[in-house]
């Protein structure tokens, strides 16, 4: 972007003058970008693969793989709400925040999974509103403690406190 902007405003410059790029660091960010983008869909990859050998359910495995993307859409949301653009920092905090997130609905899926096992009469509609009603506290205290980590991390002071705010944002938002 920028050499394109040097490109157009070198027409306007008096005979002789040049103007170059000395040090371009949109080109380290981008290939960073790239890298975390890649490591992003890799984790997506393994999830599912994962979920679906220790399962052996395709259902089981639909949730999980659903409910990354639709935590990460949400985190974006978050992140526009307060200002902050996706660069290398929210990033890396969403490849941390996909193993918290697929956490949390292997924990709910196993649980309506046990209950579709030891009730076969329900539906699965059923065991989930029954297997929820049955683990809703534990649920709710895991995020409780992982926020009770990552929150914290939003209030250190000074430059590198705004590195951390913005890695603690998005891994909340993620979460919640």
């Amino acid at each position: 972007l920028v050499a394109q902007a040097i490109d157009c405003l070198s027409q306007r410059f008096p005979a002789g003058l040049k103007a170059r790029v000395v040090y371009d660091s949109t080109l380290f960010v981008s290939h960073t970008i790239y890298e975390v983008l890649l490591t992003l869909g890799e984790a997506l990859i393994l999830v599912v693969l994962v979920v679906y050998l220790f399962l052996g359910n395709l259902r089981a495995t639909l949730i999980p793989a659903v409910a990354v993307p639709v935590s990460l859409i949400g985190t974006f949301a978050v992140l526009l709400a307060l200002g902050y653009s996706a660069n290398t920092i929210s990033l890396l905090a969403m490849v941390v925040a996909v193993g918290i997130v697929v956490d949390d609905a292997i924990v709910v899926v196993e649980n309506v999974e046990r209950v579709l096992e030891e009730e076969p009469d329900i539906t699965p509609r059923q065991a989930a509103i029954k297997a929820m009603n049955q683990i809703i506290g534990p649920i709710i205290a895991i995020e409780m403690v992982l926020l009770s980590v990552f929150v914290p991390i939003a209030f250190i002071p000074g430059i590198s406190g705004e590195l951390f705010r913005q890695f603690a944002v998005t891994i909340t938002g993620a979460m919640l």
